[in-house]
């Protein structure tokens, strides 16, 4: 897929609410721009339709950032033609904030199309941000090869699955998602969650990573807190998550070793 010389051409959208979307962006661009055959353009969200349909790479970054209809099948398109697609943390999410005066539950409607189905997930929710365990799913994956077991605290991703996945990393919770309306594990059954896992559809393949959330001093105003008087670094000082972030950008780039 690479063009002339090997040109691998890259797009990156990065954008959202309620999440250090400056910091997530430098950090990308940087590992981006450690590989010279890479070019890559930056969007805030999936309108940039033409630079997807014509990139060989393409990763993101989101949260609550909805394709319309348009948007939808220029992204399905993208992986069935051979396209590779990093999604990272919150790409999966549709999420509706609670009216003001109401009770402060956040609701996660269907409204992603068959971008669900392509992407492998949809968030539904997560319990308060805590150190949880990373666990390995498939040790002999080039992904997470040499990885042990690592703990991080983030947000602890808690979505409706659309397989099949080939799932290399998990976690387990089982409780509530206090706050969202939807993502409570009552069975013991059904409390491991996926943290990072392929997922193939037509000639190409989606890389979902759920871990990497970041927040500023001032990414929640829409809620009403001016200053949270705090930075969330999240995953990002985790040198696992580094390792396998560098890993799985690789892959995207230059397809599957």
């Amino acid at each position: 897929m690479a063009g002339p010389a090997g040109r691998i051409d890259a797009v990156l959208v990065c954008g959202g609410r309620w999440h250090d979307f400056d910091f997530a962006r430098l950090q990308l661009l940087e590992r981006l721009g450690r590989h010279e055959r890479v070019r890559t353009r930056v969007f805030e969200d999936y309108a940039c339709t033409d630079a997807i349909g014509s990139a060989d790479v393409l990763v993101t970054y989101t949260c609550e950032r909805r394709p319309n209809a348009e948007q939808q099948q220029v992204l399905v398109d993208f992986v069935a033609r051979g396209g590779r697609w990093l999604a990272l943390h919150g790409t999966n999410s549709a999420i509706d904030a609670p009216a003001p005066g109401t009770p402060r539950l956040f609701t996660t409607p269907r409204v992603l199309g068959e971008v669900a189905t392509v992407l492998g997930s949809q968030f539904l929710g997560h319990p308060p941000i805590a150190p949880y365990q990373v666990e390995i799913t498939q040790a002999d994956h080039p992904l997470v090869v040499g990885i042990d077991p690592f703990e991080v605290s983030d947000e602890l991703y808690v979505s409706e699955l659309h397989p099949p996945l080939d799932v290399l990393l998990h976690t387990r919770y089982r409780g509530p998602c206090r706050g969202f309306t939807e993502g409570h594990v009552a069975d013991s059954a059904d409390d491991v969650q996926p943290v990072l896992y392929l997922r193939r559809h037509g000639d190409g393949e989606v890389c979902y990573f759920t871990l990497g959330h970041c927040r500023g001093r001032f990414d929640v105003q829409d809620l009403g807190v001016d200053d949270l008087g705090r930075t969330d670094r999240g995953s990002w000082t985790a040198p696992e998550f580094a390792t396998v972030l560098d890993r799985c950008l690789s892959r995207a780039i230059y397809g599957a070793r």
